[in-house]
């Protein structure tokens, strides 16, 4: 028998596209200490970090099977992220903090060694070129 694949990557992205459907905005609570994880530091509290990532706060959004990806600002300074599938903990809605937190499932192992391995991390270089049409994309830390 295969192994099962986890259904973490699959619920992010429907419930990120369900919470852009509602009018709301996507925040991921993110493990900020597992390896792998690129967020600005200056913002990570007792371990963790909550990001922004509606349309207008991020350029970029990837959602795969092994992690997120974009580029946004923090205080005005471009940065790429990426975050490990298995360092998110919860996608919510910053207006009302509906959504979905993940504890542990069938197939995390995998995503923990691939996590420790690096695999799949993005290169650190300079962030895509701003969309054009003026739009300043913004992130904030939320508590």
């Amino acid at each position: 028998m295969s192994s099962i694949k986890p259904s973490r990557p699959y619920l992010l992205r429907a419930l990120h596209e369900w919470v852009l459907d509602n009018g709301l905005t996507p925040h991921l609570a993110v493990d900020a200490t597992l390896q792998g994880v690129q967020v600005p530091e200056q913002f990570v509290q007792d371990g963790q970090i909550t990001l922004n990532i509606a349309p207008g706060a991020v350029q970029g959004l990837m959602i795969d099977d092994h992690g997120i990806s974009f580029s946004a600002r923090f205080g005005g300074v471009p940065m790429n992220v990426y975050v490990p599938m298995v360092a998110v903990m919860a996608i919510f809605t910053r207006e009302n903090g509906m959504g979905m937190g993940f504890g542990v499932e069938p197939g995390v192992e995998e995503l923990l060694k691939q996590a420790e391995d690096g695999v799949q991390l993005p290169p650190d270089d300079e962030p895509p070129e701003p969309p054009k049409g003026g739009g300043k994309p913004a992130l904030r830390v939320v508590k």
